[in-house]
């Protein structure tokens, strides 16, 4: 007999959703309207032994408490602050990621934001199609990248493929994170502010949840100055929005460019209406190749666990 699982969000990749329905008897409360999910979970819970989730969605405690079976939440993502672990832990369920598969396509978007808000590629894209270029409307100079310094705020997988990409464009690089990375010639900061003072462009990679909630502040973003540019490609949590907001308006702050928001998606107007933010709708492991690898590791965890072997990727 199949076990049977709760899919809370749907795979992008077509051919892991098959995978799901090939191993196991799949639950999917993502097909259901809103306020009917609840019944539905509850209708399904006695018998459901594993979680599909994905980073944003994860599992609350109210769904950790509404399924009595349950035995592994597999997460379709790095990030794991949306799964609540003081339910899970004492439990012994088990949560899995999928770290390693996205960490060039990530890394790559945090690039072309950088070079985007360098360039200005949505303003003058915007000014080509809007008419200003035939008008002879003066060009506002974009700025180079090269001697520039990028601080990178959060040193794992995917701040270490940004480092590589910079690199070969000439930057500077530092970063900063509790602990220092053994065997890398990038220098570390003292501290976050430290960073932000040293660094023309802030990137920020480090992992989301109540630790480094609101990290970057408006003392950081003041430190970043107003020549300085913000990255964000982790969690929108990391940032505090409403004095990013602030720090834009009255320029003590460059500019941003933003994958990631405190509310997705309801992206601020403030930050929709401003030229010198770039806005990306959380999509930096949104290629066919990635979410297909995270996907079938996914579906590879599932297995594993089913069948009484390790885990390939579990979160301590």
């Amino acid at each position: 007999m199949k076990p049977e699982i709760l899919v809370l969000g749907q795979l992008a990749s077509q051919s892991v959703m098959e995978q799901l329905e090939q191993h196991f008897q799949c639950h999917h409360a993502w097909r259901i309207a809103p306020p009917e999910q609840l019944a539905f979970v509850q209708s399904v819970a006695a018998s459901v032994r594993g979680v599909v989730s994905t980073g944003s969605i994860g599992i609350s405690e109210a769904q950790v408490n509404l399924l009595p079976a349950v035995e592994i939440v597999a997460v379709n993502g790095i990030g794991v602050d949306a799964v609540n672990f003081a339910a899970t832990r004492p439990r012994g369920i088990l949560v899995t990621n999928t770290p390693g598969v996205l960490t060039d396509d990530v890394a790559d978007l945090a690039v072309a934001l950088l070079l985007a808000s360098a360039r200005r590629v949505p303003a003058l894209d915007q000014f080509v199609r809007n008419g200003d270029w035939a008008r002879r409307v003066p060009i506002k100079p974009a700025r180079g990248v090269r001697g520039k310094v990028a601080g990178i705020f959060g040193f794992g997988r995917i701040g270490q493929a940004i480092a590589h990409r910079l690199d070969a464009f000439g930057m500077e690089l530092r970063y900063y994170q509790p602990r220092a990375v053994a065997g890398t010639a990038v220098t570390l900061s003292a501290s976050l502010l430290a960073l932000a003072e040293e660094s023309d462009y802030l990137i920020v990679c480090a992992p989301g949840g109540a630790a480094t909630r609101h990290s970057v502040n408006a003392e950081v973003m003041a430190a970043l100055g107003a020549e300085g540019t913000l990255v964000n490609i982790a969690r929108g949590s990391l940032v505090d929005e409403a004095a990013l907001i602030t720090a834009l308006q009255q320029g003590h702050l460059g500019a941003a460019a933003l994958d990631v928001f405190a509310d997705e998606p309801n992206v601020p107007q403030a930050l929709c209406e401003m030229s010198n933010v770039v806005l990306m709708p959380h999509v930096g492991s949104l290629t066919v190749e990635t979410r297909h690898a995270m996907g079938q590791l996914v579906v590879d965890n599932l297995l594993a666990h089913f069948s009484g072997k390790p885990l390939l990727t579990p979160v301590a």
